[in-house]
């Protein structure tokens, strides 16, 4: 069966138990030789909201009591090994006017982020009574407080409302713990909220690279905090430069190689400008991460991102690319990508024709064209960028046959996931990794492969002996490029026993990895012709009990081979970096118009440590992390000239 057979069966098998998914990505934790250590996860701090409001009446009984039901819930399916600790806020006051002094520091930790204590975390939160005040911005910096001083770290925050105690103003407060250099990533959840807290939440959010997310009811919030929750230990995270696109190209701001965020909204078209050298290649890749709604029918649950290149005096330049996803209020991240080679073409004179050749600035739009029903009027995207010089020398001819299988010997090493590829865990040889995954995650590794090299792998799911079908899930992996450009996938229905993928080849392969791909018939090799980091995700959907209770053992078996070559001679250097990983901020700078400084620039560049070229990509940072859904998987691709 060929693998485009492959995965519609697997798809359409998924969709028929309607399941879904969730997406994310994270840091290696490596084992002593003959070892396997326990998975390592981002200490995270849940903060309850336990206002009067919280009162408010709910299928659970109370919102108060629907929240305490959704903790429980996530205490119940949480990793032993995660460290977990609970805020809450409004305990100790009323909410009167002549009780706000008081209310309004009125901020207790009931228990530290230590290693998880299922019985402890069940205990405090039942003792919860709503009844005062609204600190957000308080609580956000007491949580932050009692968190580890170093390291990854998480807070999720559940709030019926905004805050009703500023000063400190929650976002501000978000805004300051990213500036003083904390990995720190909040999430937050809106429970039942109007539109001015959902504003609120999700700037405090956007601020420290976590994501927003509503919960119109107990039941909905039920379902949603397990799942960010999740995110968060596995330290979802979008990372970037502040940078605003245009609605024309004329003013759209000049990015240089590194990493950016932005937003986009509904219909819009937007513009971000690039210079390209004569004969260099330049790369563009942009994800939206779509947010996990509920009750939206599959007619009303598609999404399509377009991208289209400008030359002089905005020339289309016939680039096209568009990429469409469905069941996108699963938490679908779509991504769309261009590799362009307009500039490596020789420009005759300035004519018609030719403003789409040659050396020069370049345009790049993305419209979010078709959308569906829910979703917010803006969602935040990664923007990231980067050119290749031209090549002198472009080295050896393509090689098309992919890497060989081999089966690993030796000790497994533990590797946890990551929740975005920005914090992807890193894979560092041929070998045997395991990881555990839960129903909804979705989560990242990364292999470095220089010039001549490739990789070949395969995803064992263990069995579990949970056989009910209330319990199946679908599963998926996926193989994408530096560019975050998707080379390959599969996917099938994972019902409790020990499952492989792919499942009708020996592994998923990339062939060697050289300049000259870029020159194949086919596409999916075009894709592998640039060195740098490539990006194996693994997906276990939800459930239909859509309660994420049982971990599910992972097996990643990698092969990494090939001989490594010089790669091809560039006619420039590029000492930047591919990404412009090797400046000093990581990249991330732009000028023009909507332009952050330089300043703001560095403090939100993302770091990255190696990479081959320098590429334009925008990632999504809406959404429960990167949340994958079974449509979502199912990508329409158009490209034309």
């Amino acid at each position: 069966m060929s693998r485009v057979t492959k995965r519609l069966t697997g798809l359409t098998a998924a969709i028929a138990i309607g399941l879904t998914s969730l997406s994310i990505a994270a840091l290696p934790a490596h084992a002593e030789e003959g070892q396997e250590q326990a998975p390592q996860y981002a200490p995270t701090m849940l903060i309850l909201d336990a206002s009067g409001s919280m009162q408010r009446p709910d299928p659970a009984g109370t919102m108060m009591d629907a929240a305490k039901n959704a903790v429980r819930t996530f205490v119940g399916s949480a990793p032993a090994e995660s460290k977990v600790g609970l805020t809450v806020y409004g305990t100790s006051t009323g909410n009167a006017e002549a009780d706000k002094p008081a209310g309004c520091r009125d901020v207790q930790v009931l228990h530290k982020p230590d290693t998880l204590d299922k019985a402890a975390l069940t205990s405090a939160v039942d003792g919860i009574k709503a009844s005062g005040w609204t600190p957000m911005g308080t609580a956000l910096r007491e949580a932050a407080a009692t968190l580890p001083k170093s390291g990854p770290r998480s807070i999720v925050l559940v709030s019926d409302g905004d805050d009703t105690c500023s000063p400190p103003d929650p976002c501000e407060v978000a805004r300051e713990l990213k500036q003083q250099g904390l990995d720190l990533v909040m999430h937050a959840i809106g429970f039942a909220v109007d539109a001015k807290a959902r504003a609120q939440l999700t700037c405090m959010a956007q601020a420290t690279g976590g994501t927003y997310t509503d919960a119109a009811d107990g039941p909905a919030l039920e379902r949603t905090l397990p799942r960010v929750t999740s995110a968060a230990l596995r330290n979802y995270k979008a990372a970037g430069a502040p940078i605003t696109g245009t609605a024309t190209y004329d003013t759209a701001p000049v990015a240089t190689p590194g990493q950016y965020l932005d937003t986009i909204g509904q219909k819009e078209k937007r513009y971000w400008s690039v210079e390209v050298p004569a004969g260099a290649t330049a790369y563009f890749s942009g994800t939206v991460s779509f947010p996990r709604l509920p009750n939206i029918s599959s007619t009303d649950d598609i999404n399509t991102l377009q991208m289209h290149v400008y030359g002089r005096d905005g020339r289309d330049c016939n680039a096209f690319e568009s990429e469409m996803t469905t069941s996108s209020s699963d938490g679908v991240a779509l991504t769309v990508a261009q590799a362009f080679d307009g500039a490596t073409k020789e420009r005759k004179d300035d004519t018609s024709a030719d403003k789409c050749k040659g050396g020069g600035r370049y345009y790049f739009a993305l419209t979010w064209d078709h959308v569906s029903n829910g979703v917010p009027e803006r969602l935040p995207i990664e923007l990231l960028v980067g050119i290749e010089p031209a090549a002198t020398d472009p080295g050896p001819v393509a090689v098309r046959p992919a890497t060989t299988f081999t089966e690993p010997t030796g000790a497994r090493t533990a590797a946890t996931g990551g929740g975005s590829f920005n914090v992807a865990a890193e894979l560092p040889a041929s070998g045997t990794y395991t990881d555990t995954v839960r129903p909804g995650e979705f989560v990242f590794y990364r292999v470095r492969l220089n010039w001549g090299q490739g990789l070949a792998y395969r995803v064992r799911f263990g069995a579990t002996g949970n056989h009910q079908s209330e319990n199946f899930s679908n599963i998926t992996t996926t193989l994408y490029s530096p560019i975050r450009e998707r080379i390959d996938n599969d996917t099938m229905v994972y019902t409790g026993s020990d499952q492989v993928l792919p499942s009708n080849d020996p592994a998923m392969a990339t062939v060697p990895i050289r300049y000259n791909n870029r020159n194949a018939d086919d596409h999916d090799i075009r894709t592998q012709a640039v060195a740098g980091w490539y990006y194996i995700a693994v997906k276990l959907g939800s459930t239909s009990a859509d309660r994420g209770s049982t971990p599910v053992p992972i097996r990643l078996d990698l092969t990494v081979s090939g001989a490594q070559e010089g790669g091809p001679k560039y006619s420039t250097s590029a000492t930047d970096g591919v990404f412009g990983e090797n400046t000093p901020a990581g990249g991330g700078k732009s000028t023009g118009a909507g332009a952050p400084g330089a300043a703001a620039s560095a403090a939100g560049a993302t770091e990255s440590k190696s990479s081959a070229l320098i590429v334009v990509a925008i990632v999504g940072a809406a959404g429960v992390g990167v949340l994958g859904a079974i449509g979502g998987w199912l990508f329409a691709r158009r490209r034309r000239g």
